[in-house]
């Protein structure tokens, strides 16, 4: 899946707000040919904005006729667009209804205020008006976006849903023939042989490989202590061993990487299917412990797509912790206390960590992974995003609280206009 800037004239690879690029899939021909959009959700999820009105805007800029299908997940324009159009067209939706009129900033909410749209930035703390000439205001007017649900965040808030807790593990989810899949398939295929690697030296990583007799002595050792602990029978899954499909996934990860380069996310959830593991809660565990590096926070972006289709539930949420209380408590300890912080936020702003999930983890030290001293650590070292979230979470609802204030006002000064006018009537009569 291609990532691109969410303003895609800003070149700065370290800009921080990112979206999937735009897709398109020719279907049908003649009268009934179509362009559906199949990753519209995602995209939306990274705006924040319902699925619906950046679809509702490309039809309005074409003059085509769209399909809403939300319960299917399809979003359709009728008619043959090509890909590089739409991409264009979607900046003009994020331009008009998702930046920031003052600091250009997408980190806003869109809010409707005496039949007008606003955009609410959390940057900059402004409040822009919206173009209301424009044909899609009055389609967001019959279909406001719902105000956020508490533990949800992205696309998820801004189209109405709620975030659901899974009480067991994730068997009972959908099947995985769905668009993710789909694209790690397709990925899959495209990943080199392990002889074309050995001859591809890759610039980007730094990777370099002592040989020397002592040097593969002391990686073995530190092998097979990684895996001691990723042994540990924690759950209700029984006793694990070293023939164990977690113990297998965990050696088979770090095996690649002894290899020399980190395996692609395409080959981490192959393995987790052939394992018969891809599904389970304890599998984000072993993946953090041992898939992620000293350089966690920036890896994150590389293995979302991995993330976003294993991170199911609840339980999913608190055993990927667990595995990070790991990683930053056992195996780099370097991450404590600057790296945490930065991987929770890195990890939220993907959608795999609701705030509920992530606030109650902060405050409840628990020795179900590690040692209660590592545990406490790890968790004094995630304060400074504990503390943002719990800051932006308290400016939302001063917010929500202002916005009441401000319609009962408004409501008063109504009430205060049509007593002087009867009043007035009273004394004509």
């Amino acid at each position: 899946m291609t990532i691109v800037n969410i303003r895609r004239d800003v070149d700065d690879k370290f800009y921080r707000y990112r979206m999937p690029l735009l897709e398109t899939k020719i279907e049908g021909k003649g009268n009934g040919i179509k362009t559906v959009i199949p990753n519209m959700s995602d995209i939306a999820r990274a705006l924040s904005r319902p699925p619906s009105y950046p679809t509702k805007f490309f039809g309005s800029e074409l003059g085509a006729q769209t399909i809403l299908d939300e319960k299917n997940d399809r979003y359709i324009v009728n008619g043959a667009h090509d890909a590089t159009r739409l991409r264009e067209l979607l900046d003009g939706f994020i331009d008009k209804f998702v930046l920031c009129g003052e600091c250009k900033n997408p980190e806003t909410d869109l809010k409707i205020r005496n039949g007008e749209i606003i955009r609410d930035c959390k940057a900059c703390g402004k409040r822009t008006y919206v173009d209301m000439r424009h044909k899609l205001t009055t389609f967001i007017l019959k279909n406001p976006p719902p105000k956020r649900v508490k533990g949800a965040k992205g696309a998820g808030a801004a189209s109405g849903q709620t975030v659901q807790a899974d009480a067991g593990d994730a068997d009972e989810n959908a099947g995985s023939d769905d668009e993710l899949t789909r694209r790690i398939n397709a990925e899959a295929k495209s990943i080199p042989t392990a002889e074309q690697r050995e001859k591809d030296v890759d610039a980007d990583e730094d990777w370099s490989v002592d040989t020397s007799e002592a040097a593969v002595a002391a990686r073995v050792k530190a092998l097979e202590g990684a895996m001691n602990v990723l042994g540990v029978g924690d759950d209700d899954e029984g006793e694990e061993d070293e023939s164990s499909p977690y113990a297998q996934f965990g050696t088979w990860i770090l095996e690649e990487r002894e290899k020399g380069k980190a395996p692609g996310a395409a080959d981490v959830y192959r393995k987790a299917q052939e394992l018969g593991i891809e599904k389970k809660h304890k599998s984000l565990q072993v993946l953090f412990q041992a898939l992620f590096s000293e350089n966690a926070p920036a890896e994150v972006e590389r293995y979302a797509p991995l993330l976003l289709k294993m991170v199911t539930s609840e339980k999913h949420q608190k055993a990927m912790l667990g595995g990070i209380e790991r990683l930053a408590g056992l195996e780099h300890t370097s991450l404590v206390p600057n790296g945490v912080p930065k991987l929770l936020m890195a990890l939220y702003q993907i959608d795999v960590l609701d705030e509920d999930v992530v606030s109650q983890w902060g405050t409840h030290v628990s020795k179900k992974y590690v040692d209660k001293e590592t545990s406490k650590r790890v968790r004094k070292a995630a304060a400074p995003f504990l503390e943002w979230l719990e800051q932006a979470e308290s400016d939302d609802e001063d917010d929500e609280d202002e916005d009441e204030d401000d319609e009962a006002e408004e409501e008063t000064q109504d009430n205060a206009t049509a007593y002087q006018e009867g009043d007035s009537d009273l004394d004509d009569l």
